[in-house]
């Protein structure tokens, strides 16, 4: 078997609009094809033997036990390759469930798809899969578990942590957006104008000063006491003088920590000795040359989060430990506690695996122990100097049972330092005293406070702690999103969506929109090339200006990576028409619809898709749809648009020279196509029909006609509103237009609109686009062939695997079928086709450049005319 192509959906996608994060894999079976699974001997066996968790898969049975049923009646290797992919990701502690696996066009390639917790994991999994599958039907030893641990690892490089993790899982819960930027834990949340940020638990709110304060432990401590808040004594030292005048001050015992240090790391407690309290100076300079030494106060390790300035959660905190049985060895009974099924890799469970390390080894050297020896019975042996749940320490709530005036104490923290997100260290014999009754003190206070303590102690009630983070950030009434209209078809979307941008920008918003020629926010633009993809849209969301956006959707994007973003407001369909069939196991038009329809699909409940009720595909795609559908029409009396305005639908429609808005019978002509700049006098009647669809959802959105009618008027065709669509060019003795038009509905439109235009001649410059099918290629040459005079042919500038040949010999086929007698002449390059075309030009004739890079062509008669006005002279 082989794997062709291995691809993630990050959105609403073709698969599932709901299930947005899939991987598809495009697999050639080859001679597996003709082999599936009850035609190879011990297949059955062999799987179920490797995965007996696989009885809980119900597959289309549904009933537990259902995949093994299909494996022994038999089902092909794709099918049970998405599933293996399913189980080792949940085997590896990413429990997820989704999956289809469908034949392609081609006889033994096919598409599996599955759904996915961490990408890279995903992506790892297809692979894994192949091979488990190739392992399981030769009948060969292969090492699951190695696989299963590799995806442990690469989920722990690359998974959000889970402080950060909890923070967009409620996020989440409340509908509100979220995007990673970049690889670390700095996250997104809300689009546009609406976002937040934060990275791990340091939000945009919180103060920086306050974070170089907390991470000053000696500054902390100074501000803390000043603010007659108990700490404990102790100072800053740097070598073994320092040292030794610390503790003949503060006495035995002491804690040595790094003044720079986090997560307890280069902490020794509990010294009381001069020779160990050299060690731990050496042992805290490792990470920072400033060492704290305090007294070592003797209670309980206690986190207090405080968060806005309110108490949310507090847990004591236990160090790694064993209890000894005074049979068995240290290392037997870490080995013994690493197995709880709590305890997992990193952070993929409640409480992490107990290592030995360093800290262990000093600890149990203190002792007079080493792994090997066997403590008494009861005895509670610490294996960590420090109570990190991520070196194995444990947690217990104790929310409720803090007293009052312990509550007030840390709330007054939060506010002395200025942290929004505080994590406040007591050490003490309990919190259900005040401190200052206890001889309890503050170590330290903590900015980027883990949550996974209280989220999930392992005893006590757990503590929804991200909660109160979303309350701070978006407090009721604070929206996250920001409004998106999204445009697909297949001709006329980028101007519908340049048309839209105009319309929502007059209304008073920073729109960021995207089209195939850029992407752009207020009309500048950002970036320049096809624009029309996922990632492009994201960046508009992610822009902290745009309050509107409209993203122009098209089909290459969708099929690569999904949508952009997780749902629109309004989407848009112009039209659907023959094009790009052929590719990516697009064959005909109801694959392209399927397509196109995932835009209109992620549209809100209460949001409208936008159809074109002149084609059937679109009227199809409506039937289908829970949210609100309204359609626009050429014709006010086509038979569907007359049944939508009898059942009080409203519809948009090109009636008596006017584009007019109907709902029911009510019509509200919002303005005359002739007072349209975009519709070239009405001439242009798919221009009309773009003008319709922007007009529509201008309308539903809830613009005013009057301000619609306006943003219509003052939308001028040109190189710079539309660059490439319709843009004419008038020289003094000819015209040169230059248009994208590059299917045959395209080309089609192009031809009704020069049937209008008087001419002495028509000359063409066309090409044929070579990831096309022959018949379209021909079509179009056809097409040309009715409405041009002379022909030049010119070269794509990617033939994408054909040869320039082939492709002119397909369209001088199409232009014979045109059944006029055309010239023609054929110029490769189109710098030198549009040159020539200008230099042959005629008085009264009509030059009309079909080009797919447009600015190469706009560049090139632009300099012609400006040559023109500068000398005076054609």
């Amino acid at each position: 078997m082989k794997i062709l192509k291995v691809q993630a959906l990050r959105g609403p996608n073709i698969w599932s609009v709901q299930r947005k994060k899939l991987i598809q894999m495009r697999l050639d079976l080859e001679e597996m094809e003709q082999f599936p699974t009850n035609k190879i001997e011990g297949f059955k066996e062999r799987i179920e033997a490797m995965f007996p968790t696989m009885f809980e898969h119900r597959c289309s049975e549904g009933v537990p036990g259902g995949f093994f049923s299909r494996v022994e009646r038999g089902t092909w290797m794709g099918h049970v390759i998405e599933h293996i992919a399913l189980e080792i990701q949940t085997l590896a502690g990413m429990e997820t469930g989704f999956g289809r696996t469908r034949e392609t066009k081609t006889p033994g390639i096919y598409n599996v798809v599955f759904s996915y917790t961490e990408e890279n994991v995903g992506l790892f999994a297809a692979e894994s899969a192949v091979n488990i599958a190739e392992a399981l039907i030769a009948g060969t030893e292969y090492d699951l578990e190695g696989d299963i641990q590799k995806m442990r690892e690469i989920r722990e490089r690359v998974r959000l942590g889970p402080s950060t993790g909890s923070i967009v899982e409620e996020a989440v819960a409340r509908d509100i957006p979220w995007i990673r930027l970049g690889t670390n834990s700095l996250v997104q949340l809300g689009y546009g104008v609406h976002q937040m940020r934060f990275q791990a638990t340091i939000t945009c709110k919180t103060s920086n000063i306050a974070v170089d304060i907390a991470c000053n432990k000696e500054e902390t401590k100074r501000m803390l006491d000043l603010a007659s808040i108990p700490v404990a004594s102790g100072s800053i030292c740097v070598d073994e003088e320092d040292l030794e005048a610390t503790i003949k001050k503060i006495g035995y015992p002491i804690v040595l920590k790094p003044l720079d240090g986090n997560h307890g790391k280069g902490a020794s407690i509990n010294v009381t000795n001069w020779e160990d309290a050299k060690a731990g100076l050496i042992y805290a300079q490792n990470y920072s040359r400033r060492v704290i030494v305090e007294k070592f106060i003797t209670g309980f390790d206690f986190r207090v989060l405080v968060i806005d300035n309110k108490l949310v959660a507090a847990a004591k905190r236990v160090p790694a430990h064993v209890v000894g049985d005074g049979k068995n060895t240290i290392q037997y009974l870490i080995d013994e506690t690493n197995k709880d099924p709590r305890r997992g890799y990193g952070h993929e469970n409640v409480l992490t695996q107990i290592d030995v390390d360093r800290d262990t080894l000093d600890l149990l050297e203190k002792l007079d122990y080493t792994v090997e020896s066997i403590p008494k019975n009861g005895e509670i042996v610490y294996l960590k100097s420090t109570a990190n749940l991520s070196t194995g320490g444990t947690s217990v709530d104790v929310t409720d049972m803090m007293h009052p005036e312990n509550i007030f104490l840390a709330e007054r923290i939060s506010r002395v330092i200025g942290l929004d997100i505080c994590g406040v260290d007591i050490m003490a014999e309990n919190l259900t005293q005040p401190l200052k009754e206890n001889g309890g003190c503050i170590l330290e206070v903590n900015a980027a406070p883990g949550f996974r303590m209280h989220l999930a102690p392992s005893e006590g009630l757990p503590r929804n702690v991200a909660s109160p983070v979303i309350d701070m950030l978006y407090p009721p009434g604070k929206p996250s999103r920001i409004p998106i209209i999204a445009v697909t078809g297949t001709n006329g979307k980028t101007t519908t969506t340049r048309l839209l941008a105009h319309i929502v920008k007059n209304n008073g918003y920073k729109v960021g929109f995207t089209t195939s020629d850029g992407i752009y926010i207020q009309n500048h633009m950002m970036e320049k090339g096809d624009t029309t993809g996922p990632i492009s849209a994201e960046y508009i969301l992610k822009d902290p200006t745009v309050e509107f956006a409209v993203l122009e959707t098209a089909r290459g994007g969708i099929l690569r990576s999904g949508l952009g973003f997780s749902r629109c407001d309004i989407g848009v369909i112009t039209n659907i028409q023959e094009d790009h069939l052929g590719l990516s196991d697009i064959h005909t038009l109801d694959d392209l619809a399927r397509v196109k329809s995932t835009v209109v699909k992620s549209i809100k409940k209460d949001g409208w898709a936008i159809l074109n009720g002149d084609d059937e595909q679109c009227i199809k795609i409506g039937e289908d749809l829970s949210c609100n559908v309204a359609y626009f029409s050429m014709d006010e009396d086509s038979s569907f648009i007359k049944k939508q305005s009898k059942e009080g639908k409203i519809v948009a429609v090109y009636e008596n020279g006017f584009i007019t808005v109907k709902k029911g019978e009510w019509k509200i002509r919002v303005e005359r196509a002739t007072h349209v700049p975009l519709t070239l006098g009405g001439k242009a009647k798919f221009m009309i029909a773009n003008a319709l669809a922007a007009t529509l959802a201008s309308y539903l959105w809830g613009f005013k006609t009057e301000d619609i009618s306006l943003s219509l008027q003052t939308f001028i065709p040109s190189v710079a509103q539309t660059p490439g669509r319709m843009n004419i060019f008038d020289f003094k003795k000819f015209k040169v237009l230059i248009d994208f038009a590059h299917n045959a509905s395209g080309y089609l439109g192009v031809e009704d609109y020069l049937s209008s235009v008087e001419a002495n001649k028509k000359i063409g410059i066309i090409a044929g686009v070579g990831d096309r099918r022959d018949e379209d290629i021909k079509e179009c040459a056809k097409i040309a062939g009715r409405m041009f005079d002379h022909i030049i042919i010119r070269s794509e500038k990617h033939l994408r695997g054909r040869t320039e040949d082939e492709i002119n010999n397909l369209i001088l086929e199409g232009i014979s079928e045109s059944g006029r007698n055309v010239t023609y002449e054929i110029i490769s390059k189109e710098v030198e086709a549009i040159k020539h075309a200008i230099n042959i030009a005629e008085e009264g004739t009509y030059i009309t450049a079909l080009s797919d890079v447009v600015t190469n062509a706009i560049e090139i008669v632009q300099q012609y005319l400006d040559k023109e006005n500068e000398s005076g002279i054609n």
